[in-house]
């Protein structure tokens, strides 16, 4: 399998194939967990829900790790997009908003499975402060900037009320943390260099509802047509 030669320049890879790389290696660890050791693009493509010739435009990015005639390499390649999107290493993350949203986060088992350690649990709400979830004490909110020192935290998980995540992202922000995942249903603002990525439940069934009334227009004109 051949990679990146020691003289070759990093290419700039595109959002849209930055988003669809923790696909890939969501589809390439099920396959090795059915024991898979090699497949073809056209096997790992119908895995991960894309085309072909997209999922190999995507992968062209990272470098050659495919044989002709053999295809890839399961576990290299897992390797590699992992590498790739920097979850070879142990990531620590904060969670701040321990209701039921934030329980069912802090519950997750896949994100040690893929490569981040939730290091501390936060909540404003003192009544919850010394509860024990997955392992994890929860602590004030008041701990952050300590917290952020300790272990090196870059990553933070929003998962408060949409009144409370601005001024949570901007403390976040204030101590160190460059990276966002916000769960609340709200829209934050943070400075150049922060990025954001925002998970909105509401507005992902509102969009499945839009597609399930264009199939229930679209069965009644058929019917229409029929009679």
């Amino acid at each position: 399998m051949a990679g990146r030669t020691a003289g070759e320049g990093v290419r700039e890879i595109p959002e849209a194939t930055v988003a669809r790389l923790p696909v890939y290696l969501r589809a390439l660890t099920g396959l090795a967990d059915d024991g898979i050791t090699t497949c073809s693009s056209e096997e790992l493509a119908l895995v991960a829900g894309v085309n072909s010739a997209k999922l190999r435009k995507d992968l062209s990015y990272l470098g050659s790790y495919g044989t002709r005639g053999v295809g890839y390499d399961v576990d290299y390649l897992r390797y590699q997009i992992a590498r790739e999107i920097g979850v070879t290493q142990d990531l620590p993350v904060v969670i701040v908003g321990i209701g039921n949203l934030g329980h069912a986060l802090a519950n997750y088992s896949g994100f040690r499975s893929r490569g981040f350690r939730v290091v501390a649990l936060l909540d404003a709400d003192p009544t919850r402060h010394g509860e024990v979830v997955a392992g994890v004490e929860v602590r004030a909110f008041d701990d952050l900037e300590a917290i952020v020192r300790e272990h090196d935290v870059a990553i933070g998980v929003i998962a408060t009320p949409a009144s409370a995540a601005q001024d949570v992202a901007d403390r976040m922000v204030a101590c160190g943390i460059s990276s966002v995942l916000n769960f609340a249903p709200a829209v934050i603002a943070v400075p150049e260099g922060v990025d954001v990525r925002k998970v909105d439940l509401s507005i992902e069934l509102q969009i499945l509802a839009y597609h399930e009334q264009r199939k229930s227009h679209g069965a009644g004109e058929r019917m229409e047509a029929a009679q």
